[in-house]
């Protein structure tokens, strides 16, 4: 996989940070986790329960040699998503991150998790007929 970067850049791989200087081209010509810099999420960008699971999950992929504390809260947090949601299209992309993450494939559950952010901010708005998240 080839990724390019800009000056100042920086991207993480395997749990290191890596910035480069100057515009360039990066092959990762193995089987690597890697997050860019642009979809690395800031804890206190964390404010709604899915992108809570997101900040988790990148933990994992950005830490691997440590993710047991992590996967024990992501476990938590995933079942209380779980609990409380009656969205029938946020229960099916629960158990597709559940299953990306449970095959270690973090980005792939990233991803999977920003393409649920739209569907969250829907029911937070209330522009949804659906009520997905029962009352506490």
């Amino acid at each position: 996989m080839k990724v390019s970067l800009r000056a100042g850049e920086r991207i993480y791989v395997n749990g290191a940070v890596l910035r480069v200087d100057r515009k360039v081209s990066v092959e990762l010509v193995n089987d690597v986790m890697f997050l860019l810099e642009g979809q690395v999420m800031q804890a206190s960008d964390a404010t709604t329960a899915m992108r809570q699971l997101y900040f988790i999950v990148q933990l994992m992929l950005m830490n691997p040699t440590d993710v047991r504390d992590a996967t024990a809260l992501y476990g938590q947090h995933h079942a209380a998503l779980c609990a409380v949601c009656e969205s029938e299209e946020m229960l099916e992309g629960l158990a597709a991150i559940d299953e990306l993450v449970g095959a270690t494939r973090y980005f792939e559950a990233l991803k999977r998790i920003r393409g649920l952010f739209p569907v969250e901010q829907a029911i937070l708005a209330g522009t949804t007929t659906e009520f997905p998240f029962q009352a506490a």
